[in-house]
């Protein structure tokens, strides 16, 4: 049963280009199945979580996060009421815009864009879903829905200010109210990331032998957890013993969001989703001492794994491989792919060229663009 402040499909806002709706699936479901069929979304499978992809298989790349985060959305918007398939698709198409090596690549990427407008990933994300993916006859890009656009461009808030400069041509088209936030599906996709992210962190850390078991179980959500494994399971193997302790932190942090925004969407007075919109603040949450907890892991986390000194060895490496690789495309653009040398011919200043070798860099995955680096450089 749809809340009356769920995003309804009937009622979406459309596509920047008018299309025919599908018979069979709502707007939003074909919004997820584009987004699940875009080259970008593929690439992901081979782009940085937190570690590098090829030191191993187990651990999460960008594609696998992803698709925990779209889980735990979906079973959270069902939980509330909303629409899960839009939440779904918000979720998926989240982390599109993300350069090779994560955090890292970005962090270099922009710092090499400053003089051109810089770089964002979450503004990257909705430049592949409106221009970048050139498949179809009518249009560039995916043609989604105002709604799907909106929860990328807003599931972390109103974005205000100077905007970033792929925000603001998809803004000038087609306006998202960058002002307000989003609606609660958004939300749901946002916090689901967070749940997903201190979830699977905790384990690919202690995969990667970054911390013990002893010390996880120090921390707090984490050692109730753990005391309820024990006792529950007296003796368990480690594997098992860890993979217990973790679902129910998983657990946890989903039963607290869906708990906590049920409440203040029932204060909130919210009949629509345009209520929600222009309410002011978020209505989905974490209360406000699990918060506290969480923030406590997120320290840890931040000091044991990710400035971990073989994870900053690691860092320190492929920021070396964007800072080569982007002003020798700037001052050779001949070595990107022939697809590109036509937009290249097009262009009337450096910053235009500069975009263009951004957009290519930003689209590989950490294999090729190590592999890149090593043809390009000669290994060095």
């Amino acid at each position: 049963m749809k809340a009356s402040f769920a995003t309804d499909p009937a009622r979406s806002r459309g596509r920047l280009v008018p299309e025919e709706e599908s018979s069979f699936r709502s707007c939003f479901q074909r919004d997820r199945d584009r987004i699940i069929h875009a080259g970008a979304f593929r690439r992901l499978k081979h782009k940085t979580q937190v570690f590098v992809e090829h030191e191993g298989d187990l651990f999460r790349t960008r594609l696998t996060h992803s698709i925990e985060v779209a889980q735990v959305a979906r079973t959270i918007s069902g939980a509330l009421g909303l629409n899960p398939e839009l939440t779904e698709a918000v979720a998926l198409a989240h982390d599109l815009g993300h350069t090779p090596f994560g955090h890292t690549g970005e962090d270099a990427l922009h710092a090499l864009m400053v003089p051109h407008g810089g770089f964002d990933h979450n503004a990257q994300a909705i430049r592949i879903v409106t221009a970048l993916e050139r498949h179809y006859a009518e249009f560039d890009g995916l043609n989604l829905t105002w709604e799907t656009l909106e929860g990328i461009a807003k599931h972390n808030g109103p974005v205000t200010g100077d905007l970033p400069w792929a925000l603001a041509e998809c803004n000038a088209a087609f306006d998202l109210e960058l002002h307000s936030h989003a609606g609660p599906e958004a939300q749901v996709a946002a916090l689901s990331d967070d749940i997903a992210y201190n979830n699977h962190d905790l384990h690919d850390g202690l995969r990667a032998g970054l911390f013990t078991d002893d010390e996880i179980a120090a921390l707090p959500i984490v050692d109730a957890a753990f005391d309820a494994v024990d006792t529950a399971y007296p003796g368990l193997d480690r594997s098992r013993r860890r993979h217990e302790a973790l679902r129910r932190v998983f657990g946890v942090m989903v039963s607290d969001v869906i708990d906590t925004s049920r409440a203040q969407l029932d204060a909130s007075g919210a009949r629509s989703v345009e209520d929600l919109r222009l309410l002011g603040r978020p209505v989905i949450a974490f209360s406000d001492p699990l918060l506290a907890r969480l923030r406590e892991i997120r320290g840890f986390l931040f000091t044991r794994m990710y400035r971990a000194p073989s994870v900053m060895k690691i860092r320190a490496e492929v920021t070396q491989v964007i800072e080569d690789l982007f002003p020798l495309y700037l001052s050779r653009p001949e070595l990107l792919p022939g697809q590109w040398q036509a937009e290249i011919a097009a262009v009337a200043d450096e910053t235009a060229l500069a975009r263009i070798v951004s957009d290519y860099i930003a689209g590989m995955t950490d294999r090729f663009a190590l592999q890149e680096h090593a043809r390009l450089m000669g290994g060095a």
